[in-house]
């Protein structure tokens, strides 16, 4: 009764926070009509002090060498701010008057990461950083010169490109002909990005990584990583691992990836070449070759034990466009090869995860998917893409186990978009296996998933965003052994808890409010969030019946678009059971990423997640 209590008191307050916050915009969000969701709030004065407190500090710090260095190591110059429009935009309907008229000339216009006029080190990395090449850009292009201009096609390519490490910004600009009323040119100025990096990782045992990598290598786009491996404990040498990744081979538009190397007594050969549904009509396809020893986390013994495995996957699929219904429909195959030579002990209802196998899948369905552009939903300002459509999806095929045979048969159906209330999106995978000897179903499994959040809010100067996600899975007629329970994770999970909890059936409601202040003390821009998680765990088929768990805290994000890293996030928390207290995760300093968007294009077919 409690654990439904407090769920059902979250959404109580979530609806509450929706409807007693003034929207500072009309808020209609359909993909059909778009209004802006925020207003632009500015504060000249103290946009004025900054400015004038920044100026007195560069001044005082260039009389000498070693101020002047320090200045140029943490100050960079900022870049253009689009935080205060927060509204959703269709680019492509800005081109319908364009629609079908003959692609001209298309000019490639390339700028460096940062500005000519910027200051000595920010020139210093222009003439060390080597500009993306023409041609790299032009592959990348869905349309060619004769082509007739397709709006949506357009900003699919702008999201394409966008999504590459080595471009930050893109802009397409259509110039009339002069001449032919039927034709236009297309300027593409794209901006680099900064793609050297360096990278390490903590691992258990006292194994430590530091990595090196360049996203453009010598401006071909082309991605090369090393890795070195040592031991904090007595700085013993632990093996080199080499990636190396081209993202359009030839303009082909497949990525080709090999990578391998040693890491303790670790060893990983990776190798792979596919093409993704790129267009509406258009077609994938893929081949990987894997052979990998590692240690792998065995969920019910909470330990770690070396598995050696090969895997090959080869998967392809076709889709095709329907006026009619403005969707695509598509087929897709897969053939999957696995063999463990190396594992804990098998057996035929035990570390099912870990048997030989061949499996035989088919999938088929329906999908649509457009792009809209957005901002202060998981970034600062930046231009964020979030896909709008649907997915509707069957899968059956075949199973050649090692122990016994067995078909499958699952389904899938996912939509998401922008509504008056906000972004919206929800899903479910359901699949089972069937045994042929007996007809018993088997590893069956049901995964919900659903998330929204709100349109910008205004509350007196800041800027409020509500996030909810509600997930839910469980597993029936389920093995033991490897990948036979679910846990908390970091995904599906509860953000302060620690405490190690496994079941075969879970349910996760999650939510944030993100408070964008006003406030820029030395420029930085501060958004003060809390959260509160509730989760069900165990082995009932009743979920209340199961273990309950909660996490609150608060924490702040800062930002200043002058500083090299201009993301902190501080984070504070507690998680609670039924007992009280337990293992809780108090503090945690990071530097967060942008989250990965919402996708409804068909990938290769899958079984459903279980973890």
């Amino acid at each position: 009764m409690f654990a439904r209590f407090c769920i059902f008191s979250l959404i109580l307050i979530g609806a509450a926070t929706v409807l007693s916050v003034r929207a500072a915009g009309p808020g209609t969000h359909a993909p059909d009509r778009f209004t802006p969701d925020s207003a632009r709030v500015t504060n000249p004065d103290a946009s004025a002090r900054n400015q004038r407190l920044y100026d007195n500090i560069q001044s005082k710090t260039s009389r000498r060498a070693v101020p002047r260095m320090l200045y140029r190591m943490l100050f960079v110059k900022p870049v253009l701010d689009t935080t205060m429009s927060g509204r959703v935009t269709d680019e492509s309907r800005l081109l319908e008057p364009y629609a079908g008229k003959t692609i001209g000339d298309i000019t490639i216009e390339r700028q460096q990461v940062f500005d000519p006029g910027g200051n000595r080190l920010e020139r210093m990395a222009n003439k060390t950083h080597m500009l993306t090449r023409d041609r790299v850009v032009r592959r990348d292009l869905l349309f060619r010169s004769g082509d007739k201009l397709d709006p949506q096609l357009i900003v699919r390519n702008k999201q394409l490109i966008r999504s590459r490490d080595y471009i930050s910004d893109i802009d397409v600009t259509v110039l009339p002909d002069a001449v032919d009323s039927t034709r236009v040119n297309l300027l593409i100025t794209t901006r680099d990005s900064w793609t050297i990096s360096v990278d390490g990782g903590w691992h258990s045992e006292g194994r430590t990584m530091v990595g090196l990598s360049d996203a453009n290598i010598f401006g071909s786009g082309n991605k090369l990583k090393f890795m070195t491996n040592f031991s904090r404990k007595d700085f013993s040498y632990g093996g080199n691992m080499v990636e190396y990744e081209i993202p359009n081979l030839l303009g082909t538009f497949y990525t080709a990836e090999i990578g391998g190397g040693r890491d303790f007594y670790n060893s990983t050969l990776n190798m792979g070449l596919r093409k993704e549904f790129l267009k509406p009509t258009d077609y994938e396809i893929g081949l990987t070759y894997s052979d990998i020893k590692a240690k792998r986390y065995m969920i019910e013994q909470d330990t770690s034990l070396l598995v050696k495995e090969r895997n090959l996957d080869v998967w392809g699929g076709y889709s095709h466009y329907l006026r009619g219904i403005k969707s695509s429909v598509y087929l897709s195959g897969r053939y999957n090869y696995r063999r463990v030579s190396r594992r804990p002990l098998v057996a035929p209802d035990y570390n099912p995860a870990l048997h030989d196998q061949d499996a035989l899948l088919v999938g088929g369905g329906l999908y649509r998917e457009k792009f809209y552009t957005a901002n202060m939903i998981y970034g600062f300002g930046t231009r964020e893409y979030l896909a709008t459509g649907y997915k509707a999806e069957v899968t059956t095929g075949y199973s050649w186990g090692e122990f016994n045979d067995a078909l499958y048969l699952g389904a899938s159906y996912e939509t998401g978009g922008f509504r008056r209330l906000g972004y919206i999106m929800g899903g479910f995978t359901l699949g089972s296996y069937i045994d042929l000897e007996n007809g018993m179903w088997q590893r069956s499994a049901v995964d919900v998933d659903l998330r929204w959040f709100s349109n910008l809010f205004l509350f007196k100067r800041s800027r409020i965003r509500q996030f909810l996600a509600f997930n839910y899975t469980q597993g029936w007629n389920r093995a033991t052994g490897s990948d036979e329970s679910i846990r908390f994770t970091r995904t599906d999970g509860l953000q302060a808890l620690k405490e190690y909890i496994i079941g075969t059936n879970r349910m996760i409601l999650n939510t944030e409010t993100v408070v964008f202040t006003p406030y820029q003390p030395l420029g930085f821009r501060i958004a003060v969030f809390g959260f509160a998680d509730f989760g069900l765990i165990g082995y009932s088929p009743n979920i209340f019946k199961n273990d309950f768990f909660t996490s609150f805290g608060l924490g702040v994000r800062l930002r200043n678009e002058r500083l090299v890293f201009n993301t902190i996030q501080i984070r504070l928390g507690v998680a609670f059971g039924k007992r009280g207290l337990v293992e809780s995760e108090y503090f945690r300093l990071s530097n967060p990423t942008r989250m990965e968007q919402y996708r409804y294009r068909p990938t290769r077919p899958e079984i459903v997640e279980f973890k």
